[in-house]
């Protein structure tokens, strides 16, 4: 009895620095979501929905993040503005501060100059600064993009693609962000801004206010290369 007892505590110290290894290694799963919507009444009746979601998933070297957004606007009972945005991104570390990279993007809009717009890229990443407060990622890459236009038409280009990925936190509860993306082709050059605040609420709840920027170089007549879409929403994290 006394020799059992000896092995199950042995057994017990045994994996105890198992068990601390599993308890500190990280969650390799993360996410977010988004939610804003204002509504308005009176002579005119407006309303904004703005949703959106990120999942990502980290192992060793690699690093996979998927995101989607949408964002509806009615006046009068009549739709004014529908976009849908979907991502995928996948980084391969090659150091610890230079990565490689494979994108795919597609953008819709209802009411742009573009119906949709899908693009492939492959480059070469590199994190200029990553410390407590800041962190700059740059981006430099190659591809192809396929066009649809709103009223007949595509194009079909090879891009060269550049992004610029900044946080800086400013507070254990603030964060401030800019992201810009640009495809540069033959025949359009589309350009993204997005510029963001968040502050917790609650837990994993935060405010966010953004100010999203798309752009196209080359669009048909009469209309618009640049719309702008402003936002405060409600993040959960995950």
């Amino acid at each position: 009895m006394i020799i059992r007892q000896i092995l199950m505590l042995a057994l017990t110290l045994l994996s105890l620095p198992v068990l601390a290894e599993d308890a500190e290694k990280p969650d390799p799963w993360a996410g977010k979501a988004t939610l804003g919507y204002l509504a308005t009444s009176g002579n005119t009746e407006n309303s904004t929905l703005n949703t959106g979601f990120e999942v990502s998933y980290t192992s060793g070297r690699w690093a996979h993040l998927l995101e989607a957004a949408a964002i509806t606007a009615s006046e009068d009972k009549v739709t004014t503005a529908e976009a849908y945005d979907l991502g995928w991104k996948s980084e391969r570390k090659i150091s610890d501060q230079d990565f490689l990279f494979g994108r795919l993007q597609w953008r819709k809009d209802n009411f742009g100059a573009f119906d949709t717009q899908f693009s492939q890229a492959l480059g070469y990443g590199r994190r200029l600064i990553d410390n407590e407060k800041h962190k700059l990622n740059a981006e430099l890459g190659v591809g192809a993009r396929q066009s649809q236009l709103q009223f007949g038409g595509s194009e079909n280009e090879t891009i060269i693609t550049a992004g610029g990925y900044y946080r800086w936190q400013l507070s254990e509860t603030a964060e401030f962000r800019q992201d810009l993306i640009v495809e540069a082709g033959g025949e359009n050059t589309y350009t993204e801004s997005v510029t963001a605040v968040s502050a917790k609420l609650l837990g994993q709840l935060a405010l966010v206010a953004s100010y999203t920027i798309k752009n196209n170089s080359d669009v048909p007549p009469l209309t618009e290369k640049t719309d702008t879409y402003t936002a405060l929403s409600l993040e959960y994290l995950f």
